[in-house]
């Protein structure tokens, strides 16, 4: 028995993957989340104690409810306890196998400092960075890097807890909300920074690492995906293999990864991320966990990653998993050669937010009345949306994963069929990221490509609308006095104080929706003459 430690569509996958195997799943949910579509799917269902996104991050519960069903497997997906050394070492203690790395991995790489000494040391580039988490280190740090540099939180991933400063005016504000942001997402505020990279692309290789009859590990590179369509270091759509790199930097790449899952012996599925400018790249961190973005990786190489995530964990030499042949390392070397995709796969990350020309997201909940995903040959769809669901701002706001696979080695007629299958795409209730992917997709720009990290943002009125008015409703306001409202619904993390005076584009409010943070900014100097929401409070626009 298999137990699903997550929600989404993240959870669907890994119970059919499961079902492949012959393995029964038991799904958990938290209570707003009983309708979700991973509860009826698995063999058995047990409901969290709590709601939102503490009942799945609630790690005894979790334990317990996996021994008292029987399940000697734990799956976590991604997000929640996905990277959570104490939670792996807890299922091990238990007597459960958790699907992962080990705790000692997922301690390396869950710190990006840490991860980046791995590199340093198996002689991998990497970007220069603070050894400090303080502003006044920063500020130095900033003052030696004209570009700019980002501030990142050093536990987690998925963009959380990530500014990029390129004014000194900039960074204590950005300080503050990277390590709120980082605090709330992953119980650590603890920052660092690292030099920005300008018109740099975003690579990531997929690494498989089990034992070998010897008894070491062997890692190898399965391929690689291009990630820089990006807004907020939030991924948007996904290409694999990556375009346009040469043999020698596509086997750099490869063999960096290789060698640094080899050199920490780590045991499972991983993505290691890089930044590439021209010939050149440079670390990024380790993902060690099954990714978002695993699916284009999936249909270009024939490989079922979560059945080789359960086949590690379940003990599999690397010799029985029937991996291709590519880019391997072990503790003695490396060796071999990059493995050949078939074809092109492309993924589109529907959202349930718009886009804003300024750069923000909005994000949309409510009911889905319609749901009618695309179909057809090389074209697959991840989703857990169906007629009738309740979409929560609560969680996070992926919907579905519509992928497009072509058997040429044509990155533009990718496009274009997942562009054809995105207008087939049939979504009622709520918004969505659709509109503006098509457009993106349809971008000569973007076709010509690639396209570099920051490429979207510097073009993102193109691909949007023009900003929702906002609503009719406002409070009753004295005279003087202007509201400041809700974009979205989320709840208030902190405001300013009565009778603070706010600068123009300073935050008033701050709000937590989908697990990011919105700050509402003042359009003016002012003065704050009233708080009408208070922290802990749920606003809605």
């Amino acid at each position: 028995m298999l137990l699903v430690a997550n929600r989404g569509e993240i959870a669907l996958r890994i119970v059919r993957s499961a079902a492949e195997l012959g393995l029964d799943t038991v799904a958990v949910y938290a209570e707003d989340d009983a309708g979700s579509p991973h509860v009826a799917a698995a063999t058995r269902a047990v409901a969290l104690p709590g709601s939102g996104p503490a009942a799945y991050l609630d790690q005894q519960a979790l334990i317990r409810i996996a021994r008292d069903t029987g399940c000697g497997l734990v799956h976590p997906g991604y997000g929640f306890v996905s990277e959570n050394a104490d939670f792996a070492e807890a299922c091990a203690f238990a007597g459960l196998t958790f699907v992962g790395p080990d705790a000692d991995a997922l301690r390396i790489f869950g710190d990006k400092r840490s991860a980046r000494a791995v590199a340093e040391r198996l002689q991998v580039p990497v970007v220069p960075a603070t050894e400090s988490d303080g502003s006044d280190a920063m500020r130095d740090f900033l003052a030696g890097h004209r570009d700019g540099i980002v501030v990142k939180a050093r536990a987690g991933g998925g963009g959380r807890g990530m500014r990029v400063v390129r004014e000194v005016a900039d960074l204590a504000d950005a300080h503050r909300s990277a390590a709120a942001e980082a605090r709330a997402a992953f119980g650590d505020g603890t920052l660092y920074a690292e030099a920005l990279v300008t018109r740099a692309r975003h690579v990531e290789v997929q690494v498989a690492a089990a034992p070998d009859r010897a008894g070491g590990i062997c890692a190898i590179a399965l391929g690689d995906r291009d990630c820089s369509v990006q807004r907020r270091h939030q991924k948007l759509v996904e290409i694999a293999p990556a375009p346009a790199l040469t043999d020698d930097l596509r086997r750099g790449l490869h063999t960096a990864a290789a060698r640094i899952c080899a050199g920490t012996r780590y045991r499972g599925v991983a993505t290691v991320e890089f930044l590439v400018r021209g010939d050149d790249f440079v670390f990024l961190e380790v993902n060690p966990r099954i990714q978002v973005e695993h699916t284009v990786t999936e249909e270009v190489t024939g490989i079922d990653l979560v059945a080789v995530q359960i086949a590690i964990a379940r003990g599999a030499p690397i010799d029985v998993l029937d991996l291709p042949p590519g880019i391997t390392a072990d503790q003695d070397g490396v060796s071999g050669v990059p493995a050949g995709a078939r074809g092109v796969a492309v993924q589109a990350r529907i959202n349930a937010e718009t886009l804003r020309a300024d750069g923000r997201t909005v994000p949309s909940a409510g009911t889905l009345t319609a749901f009618t995903p695309p179909s057809g040959p090389g074209i697959r769809v991840d989703t857990y949306g169906r007629p009738g669901l309740e979409v929560s701002a609560r969680y996070d706001s992926l919907l579905a994963k519509v992928i497009a696979h072509v058997r040429g080695g044509n990155e533009t007629a990718a496009f274009r069929k997942l562009d054809a299958a995105l207008g087939e795409f049939v979504v009622g209730g709520i918004a969505t990221t659709v509109e503006s992917i098509r457009k993106i997709l349809s971008d000569s720009e973007f076709r010509s490509g690639p396209v570099w990290t920051t490429w979207l943002g510097e073009r993102l009125a193109d691909f949007v609308g023009p900003d929702d008015e906002p609503p009719a409703y406002a409070p009753e306001l004295h005279a003087g006095e202007h509201a400041v409202r809700a974009e979205m619904v989320g709840t208030v993390v902190e405001t300013a104080a009565e009778g603070d005076t706010v600068p123009a584009g300073a935050p008033v409010v701050v709000l937590d929706a989908m697990k990011m943070q919105h700050a509402l900014t003042a359009p003016a100097t002012a003065t704050v003459t009233r708080i009408l929401a208070r922290p802990g409070q749920t606003v809605h626009p």
